[in-house]
């Protein structure tokens, strides 16, 4: 096993972080060949931009607790206490069903949960002064739960779609161009 891992570590699919006299092993989200290996191998939330986040169980439970634009998990999800936080929300979001959802989520994981809800104009005014709470967030590792306004993923690219009437016109250039 060690063997493998070193194998995976040297060509850079995974990397390794040592915390509290530990070492964990995770996978390298920043590795060029990262998302032909998530899609042969499956879907995967990224840490870092991705093209798209997946829908997911957990991001079908958050769209329920209201108009919610972006959740992440960070701190002790990804292990990274400098966050201060472990779940973040953002959104128009009813506060009851918040509280629910963090407490099921609670039970789930069997450990308290330090969770933030803020909604969109909060969280872009946070960003925009540089607040020390946003700061923190913004530089901690994140597991994208859901992200609708693509703040840390990437927007999809559209596929072109050419009239037939263009096609056939492409087609009847190249083919005169070979002549």
């Amino acid at each position: 096993m060690r063997r493998e891992l070193a194998n995976l570590l040297s060509v850079g699919i995974i990397k390794s972080e040592n915390n509290n006299n530990k070492l964990y092993y995770e996978v390298n989200q920043t590795y060029e060949y990262h998302e032909p290996l998530t899609i042969i191998f499956g879907k995967g939330v990224s840490v870092a931009k991705a093209t798209a986040v997946p829908k997911t169980e957990a991001a079908q439970d958050i769209q329920e607790l209201g108009n919610v634009k972006l959740a992440f998990y960070t701190g002790q999800f990804t292990r990274d206490e400098s966050a201060e936080v472990d779940f973040v929300i953002v959104g128009d979001v009813n506060n009851t069903q918040v509280e629910k959802y963090v407490e099921a989520l609670e039970k789930k994981e069997g450990k308290e949960i330090r969770y933030a809800v803020m909604t969109l104009e909060e969280f872009n005014y946070r960003k925009q002064v540089n607040d020390r709470f946003f700061g923190l967030i913004e530089t901690a590792k994140k597991q994208i739960v859901l992200d609708k306004e693509f703040i840390y993923t990437e927007k999809p690219k559209e596929a072109k779609v050419e009239s037939p009437e263009k096609a056939s016109k492409e087609k009847t250039k190249k083919s005169k161009s070979k002549e």
